[in-house]
């Protein structure tokens, strides 16, 4: 597939594939007869894999690092999972601390709820009086 097919199939930009092409990221695609870039299908699961890494907060370096032990190839295997382990244990991190601010968050919106709540109440309570004030004047009237 030509690089504007691969763009468009992973959601990268043709610059970001050429960039990660540059820095070793991603392998160097085949070329075609007229030397434009051809690339094989299978490196959808790879880009995929790579952004997965980048959303949990992989730095380049680090799935650089990753990228090398994979060309590498037979051999590499406990290193890219030590590699992994590392980063997950990171990423756990990340979610608990992100879990604690979601409890945070979710304390002040039900404190919000609770006084806007109140208000509701207040200002129904006090429509009723006022309506059973003007029913009594009313009554009193005739």
């Amino acid at each position: 597939m030509k690089i504007g097919e691969l763009a468009r199939r992973s959601g990268l930009s043709a610059h970001t594939i050429r960039y990660y092409e540059r820095i070793g990221l991603l392998p160097y695609a085949d070329r075609d007869r007229s030397r434009q870039r051809d690339y094989d299908a299978s490196i959808l699961t790879w880009i995929d894999f790579l952004g997965r890494l980048k959303t949990t907060g992989m730095p380049i370096r680090e799935m650089l690092r990753y990228a090398a032990l994979r060309e590498a190839g037979s051999g590499t295997e406990a290193d890219r999972r030590s590699l992994l382990e590392r980063h997950r244990e990171q990423v756990r991190a990340r979610v608990a601390e992100l879990e604690a601010c979601l409890l945070v968050l979710d304390t002040k919106i039900a404190g919000y709820a609770d006084i806007e709540k109140r208000i509701e109440d207040h200002d129904a309570h006090q429509r009723t009086r006022r309506n059973q004030q003007a029913g009594a004047r009313q009554a009193g009237s005739r």
